[in-house]
């Protein structure tokens, strides 16, 4: 019966932490949106006051550089999270695990 406890104290610990980590990660994102709204559109209105066209103004670099390295970041953030790997994924993870069982089932029966 302890066993079973502490087997089910390690499922809750890891289910707590995804859910503080997947919490993270909506946090980032809210405030990613918000900041970047208000200094594109402070940004804005500045270029506008300086006597820009509100085309010149809102198509600036200056108005998308923080949305797109933050949003470099946040990307990245968001891949640990979800635990998307396209390199070394789950699938190849079982993959090597089989190819090594495979392979030792294969010498072992060599010696027989």
């Amino acid at each position: 019966m302890e066993i079973m406890d502490k087997k089910d104290n390690g499922k809750l610990d890891r289910v707590k932490k995804r859910v503080e980590e997947l919490k993270g990660f909506y946090i980032h994102f809210a405030v990613y949106i918000m900041v970047n709204t208000f200094i594109s559109i402070m940004k804005v209105v500045r270029n506008l006051g300086d006597g820009e066209g509100f085309s010149e103004a809102f198509w600036d670099f200056g108005t998308f550089a923080v949305w797109l390295f933050w949003g470099i970041g946040l990307f990245f953030h968001g891949v640990k999270v979800f635990s998307y790997n396209p390199f070394f994924g789950k699938d190849w993870e079982k993959r090597q695990i089989q190819k090594y069982m495979d392979k030792d089932i294969k010498e072992s029966k060599k010696y027989r």
